[in-house]
This record gives structure tokens, sequence and C-alpha cells, in this order.
């Protein structure tokens, strides 16, 4: 069996999404574990790490999403698990995850050092776990140089087995390939692969928006698959806002507060493709039937909008189980620009 933990020097490389199209493209009995959780999403009185369920759903694993971490929360840990209970831990989730499996995805955390005040970092699981280290590299173009000329420097140890470096997420690949690629080659690392910026895999789906917030969906409930390419903050007077261009766009979603009657009813009219309602304030029944006789969802939330606004700024666009279109497109994304041969893993 392949164990693979991946890992990103910053946050935001795109790992979950490598994950998925490397899976896919493997075609190979897969698991997948991501021994701390951090995406949280609350289901059935549960904590899952979005990442975990995610792929659990896509691979269609037997595990379900909140037995695919140890835990969530530094404190807890630390308190709960030494260095060789965490071990134990994280031999015993690898035993179950994979069971009968060709290859095991382990997800480290946000960057590569995530995680080392509780032993979960990617350094610490490749070598509990005696896996290979994968790295997804993203940023500019600078950036990146400096992250792989680091790995090459401190990272390439007895302990640590660096089997590849796949660079995500490049704006101008032509550029890239031209003048970062050749200085890259010269530093001896496996190059997995170079894969270009898609436009269409950063926009939310309403669905993700409702997990990631801990939204209560109030009306729509049918139609959470839109997709959101742009914000408003609808905090100003209606007719200030009706007189901005971005508030007649498509795919918006309009944040405002759940007393904003007059605010709600422009966004429903401008046919938003969601209304966030913010600081936990229900709006009136007439105007939540009216949201629901014309499919556009409504998402209870207890932050305010500018917190609610900051916390979608922060997100790293995932897709949800059902977006079929942007899974298929990740797949091709990495059958066309990532070399697998190279990998190197066991026939």
């Amino acid at each position: 069996m392949d164990k693979l933990v991946v890992t990103s020097m910053r946050q935001g490389a795109g790992k979950t999404s490598v994950i998925i199209g490397l899976a896919k493209a493997l075609n190979k009995k897969t698991g997948y574990m991501k021994p701390f959780g951090e995406r949280l999403i609350y289901r059935k009185k549960k904590l899952w790490d979005y990442d975990a369920a995610l792929i659990s759903n896509i691979l269609g694993m037997e595990e379900s999403g909140e037995n695919l971490s140890i835990g969530f929360h530094p404190s807890k840990l630390m308190s709960m698990l030494d260095e060789e209970m965490t071990k134990q831990k994280l031999s015993e989730l690898l035993s179950i995850t994979g069971d009968k499996k060709d290859v095991v995805f382990i997800e480290a955390g946000k960057d590569i050092t995530y995680g080392s005040s509780v032993y979960l970092d990617a350094l610490s699981l490749t070598e509990y776990l005696d896996a290979g280290l994968l790295v997804v590299a993203s940023g500019n173009e600078d950036t990146i140089l400096d992250d792989i000329i680091f790995l090459k420097k401190r990272i390439h140890t007895e302990k640590t087995k660096l089997l590849g470096v796949i660079i995500n997420k490049v704006t101008n690949i032509n550029e890239f390939n031209d003048i970062y690629l050749p200085k890259i080659k010269q530093l001896d690392v496996n190059m997995l692969g170079v894969i270009p910026y898609y436009k269409e895999l950063p926009c939310f789906s309403v669905n993700y928006l409702a997990d990631r917030l801990f939204a209560k969906v109030i009306a729509g409930e049918n139609n959470l698959n839109g997709i959101v390419e742009n914000v408003f903050i609808g905090s100003a007077s209606v007719s200030a806002v009706s007189k901005d261009p971005l508030f007649q766009a498509k795919n918006k979603i309009v944040l405002t507060s759940g007393d904003r009657s007059d605010m709600i009813v422009a966004a429903l009219d401008s046919h938003s493709t969601a209304i966030i309602l913010t600081n936990n304030i229900l709006p009136q029944s007439n105007i939540i039937a009216r949201a629901e006789k014309m499919c556009i969802p409504l998402l209870l939330v207890s932050s305010d909008s500018f917190q609610t606004a900051k916390q979608i700024d922060d997100l790293e666009v995932l897709p949800t189980k059902d977006d079929k279109e942007k899974i298929s497109l990740i797949e091709k994304m990495i059958s066309d620009h990532v070399d697998i041969k190279k990998l190197q893993l066991a026939k």
C-alpha cells in the first residue's frame, strides 16, 4: 500500500482538489484520511472536516467524514494525546482507511507547519506513518521558486521521502514554463506537473457557503447548487444600491440583516443567487414565502454582514459532492498537466 502525505507550503494551494484529481486519475482502490481536521462543518450534531466529508462522498468510501480525523481543536488534542498516543491513533486510523486499499492519501493541515504543536504537521505524519511527501506549491512565481528551493535545502532528510512537487494555479503558464520552470528543474526535484489557473474553479456554490458558514437554510433548500461569482453587502439604502452595477450582476449573493425587509425584497427582485441573512434575525413570513416561491435560498447566520463577508473572503473554494462538472474539470486538470507515472507508486 502506498501512503502519500499531501501538504503545501502555504494556505490555499489546492491540496484537496489535487487529491480528488489524483484519486480519480490513478484508478486504484483509494483511501483517505485527514488526521487534523480544520475546515469544520456541523451535521447531525457532529463536527466533521469538510475535506474529509467531501472526499469520502466523491470516492464512495465506506468511512464517513467524522471518522477520518483524530481531532479538530489544538487545545483538546494537547490535553488528550502525547506523542506516543498520537502515533497510536494515527496507526489505528490508517489501518481502517487503508484496509484493502492500493493507495492512501493523508491530507495535512493548511500549510506544512500546521499541527506541529500536536504532532500532526506534515513532516511528523510522514515519519510516523512511513509515508512519502507530496507537496502542492502555489502563489506568485517568485514565491513558488522560494518554496521549492526551501524544500530542496531543508526538507529532503532521511526521515522525509519527498516524492514530488505539483505547482498549482499558475496564472501565466507560458511565462512560468519559459522563465521559472528551467530554474526549478535545475534543483533536481521530482517535478510532477504545472497546473494553470482555471477560472471556472474559484466559484462557490450556495451549498458550499451554507456548509462553511454553519448557515440555516430557511427558504430555497432545493436550489442550493447555484454558482456565486459576486458578493454584495447590502448595508446602504435600496435607492443607493440599485444604482450599483454589481447589484444587478448575475450569480451574486447579497448579505444583509434579516430586519432589512426593503433590501431583501430588492435582492429577490434582482434575482440574486442567494441571500444571506445576518445577525440571526428572521425576516417576515411573507418574505420567506416569496423567496421559497422564487426558489431563491435564504441562509441565516449569526454574525453581522461584515464579519460574514470576511469569512467568505477567507474561504478556499472547493466543490460539493454534487458539483459534477467541477469534479470532472478537476480530474481533467490532473490528467492533462500532471505526469502520474513520475509519482513512482507501486504497480
